[in-house]
């Protein structure tokens, strides 16, 4: 049968986290940057589908199609290591300096595919400058605003806001990285890990990598946010609200409870 049982898909985590821990420099930045690439890839697709039927659950319903083809082809995401890299760390199978190494590593790669796209995508969607506004250039400017300055107004509450709602978006993307493990099958693994990226998007919850693109691009189109503002009103907090939810609510959550029964 193509369906995999939770606690073998477990074993599958730690034996997943253990090999991304063994890859090396080259592979983790080129993989990296693919994957934030084909991140910002979906987040336009769905940022243009938003524009153009003026409802978001368009764009949500269709976002997952960069996360389908990240997995499928093998690449690296710093999000989904986060639940994944911690559960080999669990089962000593790797020291907790490679996992913070990998990490790393992944992130910055993560943020130069991100940045590249983002460069590539402005200069088509301006056409060299030429245009200034359009639905999708209005949209990501409002969004790149909304995810900095929004919060930046809270003061206080607004890194709390930003913090849990990254927990919550980690919680979901990480199981969409697991839920693929459920299926030995293309097509069931497609649709598995369609479910819960569809319901992060959807709710507008925080994602580090999907960040690394569209408020960048947001920036460069012109909107009113500064490296500051990026960084501590969104990345960090996002960052380290998504290595929370990853690490505790799927990772070692779905460890302590399959990997003991089957003990």
């Amino acid at each position: 049968m193509s369906y995999v049982k939770p606690e073998l898909v477990v074993d599958q985590m730690i034996a997943a986290g253990s090999y991304k821990a063994s890859l090396g420099v080259k592979d983790l930045l080129i993989r990296g940057s693919l994957s934030g690439a084909l991140l910002g890839f979906a987040t336009t697709l769905a940022i243009t589908a938003t524009a153009q039927t003026h409802l978001p659950i368009v764009g949500a319903l269709i976002f997952p199609v960069g996360f389908v083809m990240i997995v499928l082809l093998g690449l690296e995401l710093v999000t989904g290591s986060f639940a994944l890299l911690p559960t080999s760390l669990a089962q000593n199978k790797i020291g907790f300096a490679k996992m913070i190494e990998n990490w790393s590593l992944v992130f910055i790669g993560n943020l130069i595919g991100s940045l590249l796209y983002a460069g590539l995508f402005i200069i088509a969607t301006t056409k060299f400058g030429h245009v200034e506004s359009s639905a999708v250039i209005d949209l990501i400017k409002k969004i790149a605003v909304a995810k900095t300055v929004g919060y930046e107004h809270l003061g206080i509450d607004g890194i709390f806001t930003v913090f849990t709602k990254a927990i919550l978006c980690n919680w979901m993307v990480t199981l969409g990285v697991v839920m693929a493990l459920t299926s030995t099958t293309t097509i069931g693994k497609i649709f598995a890990m369609w479910l819960p990226i569809l319901t992060f998007f959807a709710q507008g919850f925080e994602h580090a990598v999907v960040n690394m693109f569209v408020i960048p691009a947001g920036m460069m189109l012109g909107a009113g946010v500064n490296m500051t503002q990026w960084w501590l009103w969104n990345e960090i907090p996002v960052t380290l609200g998504n290595i929370t939810g990853g690490v505790i609510f799927t990772g070692l959550a779905l460890y302590l409870t399959h990997h003991k029964a089957k003990d």
